[in-house]
C-alpha cells in the first residue's frame, strides 16, 4: 500500500485543521489539537494525519466484503 500522501494542516488560534488535497476533513480542538501537533515532532505527519482523518482505510473493505468470492 502506498504512503499517505496530500494532507496538510493549518493551525488557526486553539484549533489545528487538517485538509486532504485542500478539503477540509476534520478539526482538531483543545488536547486533540495540542497531542496533535506534540507527535508531529516524532512521527510521520502524512500518516499520522490519514489515521486521525480515518483515511488510515482505504475505503475498500465495504466492498470486499459484498465480493462473491468473499461470501461463506
Amino acid at each position: 500500500m502506498p504512503a499517505p500522501s496530500g494532507f496538510e494542516h493549518r493551525v488557526r488560534g486553539d484549533e489545528v485543521v487538517i485538509l486532504h488535497h485542500g478539503i477540509r476533513a476534520t478539526t482538531l480542538r483543545g488536547a486533540k489539537a495540542a497531542d496533535f501537533l506534540a507527535r508531529l515532532e516524532t512521527e510521520d505527519p502524512q500518516l499520522l494525519m490519514a489515521r486521525l482523518t480515518g483515511d488510515y482505510r482505504r475505503g475498500n473493505e465495504r466492498a470486499a466484503r459484498r465480493h462473491p468470492c468473499n461470501q461463506g
